[in-house]
């Protein structure tokens, strides 16, 4: 395993970290404990030290799963969740940035994880105007100082894609990004992240294998199950445009790579980024998902360049 510091802060986080909405249950998939700990168990072994999950993964489900996997060796993981959103049934949400709303989500989110502090603590996935929500920051910065959280950071939806959001970070003490970045969705590649380069931000990938679909398990005719949340994005024009580019990311991936490997290793080419954090399933999963850390992967924009 490599690792890389997060921005600005003194934490050392593996390249390869662990994403959990799958936990939540919103992927096809109910998870028994023994499961999640082995997955755990897996990513420790391997070197892998964060775990990125969040209070809205189920109602605060992946964080549980998350604590009791890593009870007696807190110290171990670099823990980032999340802040400003109720889990509802049916991949639906009820937005809760009021200071006194988000507080309250803390003390569930440490009482879930089990533990006293958060290393990373994220505004997750809100408009401008939620982001600007009164006192929310102060509140914040007031449970930094207490030490409920170490680090303050911003996961910028892939639908607002926020570059206000970000160039904000600073001035609201965060010190790290979190954003949908792969080879098929590569609109945070300009403003976003020459201004985290600016800021000295640390920059957390998430969804690198878009969906699965840069994995090559999948094609356009994919059908996925009511339990899985990309059963409700199939009808969307999105999703040929998707495709499209996979296609093109077939033809760029070497002989004898694996197209997960090389979508990974891909993200990790960028100068802004600090983590992937891919989703798993299974203990295989895992394994493959840390491979990437050792592919020097080439960018589609230095095609001459060989591993």
């Amino acid at each position: 395993m490599k690792y890389r510091r997060l921005g600005k802060t003194q934490m050392s986080v593996s390249v390869i970290g662990i994403g959990t909405w799958q936990l939540g249950g919103e992927w096809g998939k109910n998870f028994e404990q023994a499961e999640v700990d082995a997955m755990i168990d897996k990513g420790a072994e391997l070197g892998i030290n964060l775990i990125d999950t969040a209070e809205c993964y189920g109602d605060h489900l992946s964080e549980e799963l998350v604590g009791q996997a890593i009870k007696g060796r807190r110290e171990k993981w670099i823990i980032a969740t999340k802040f400003g959103h109720k889990f509802k049934p049916n991949f639906e949400r009820e937005n809760l940035f009021e200071a006194a709303q988000v507080q309250k989500q803390l003390e569930d989110s440490l009482r879930a994880l089990q533990t006293d502090y958060v290393d990373l603590y994220q505004f997750h996935s809100g408009a401008d105007e939620m982001f600007d929500t009164p006192g929310l920051w102060e509140m914040l910065q007031k449970q930094v100082e207490s030490g409920k959280i170490r680090h303050l950071g911003i996961s910028i939806s892939k639908k607002y894609a926020s570059f206000y959001q970000v160039e904000k970070a600073s001035d609201v003490g965060a010190a790290a990004i979190q954003t949908v970045y792969n080879r098929v969705h590569r609109k945070p590649e300009g403003k976003i992240f020459d201004s985290c380069i600016r800021q000295n931000l640390g920059v957390l990938a998430r969804v690198p294998l878009a969906s699965g679909f840069l994995s090559g398990k999948y094609s356009k005719d994919s059908k996925f199950a009511g339990t899985d949340v990309r059963s409700s994005w199939q009808d969307q024009d999105e999703w040929q445009e998707v495709f499209k580019e996979v296609t093109n990311f077939k033809n760029e991936v070497p002989k004898g790579v694996s197209m997960a490997h090389w979508a990974i290793a891909w993200c990790l080419q960028h100068p802004a980024v600090t983590c992937v954090i891919p989703g798993c399933k299974t203990v295989e999963q895992v394994e493959l998902n840390a491979l990437a850390a050792d592919l020097q992967a080439v960018r589609d924009d230095h095609p001459q360049a060989t591993l």
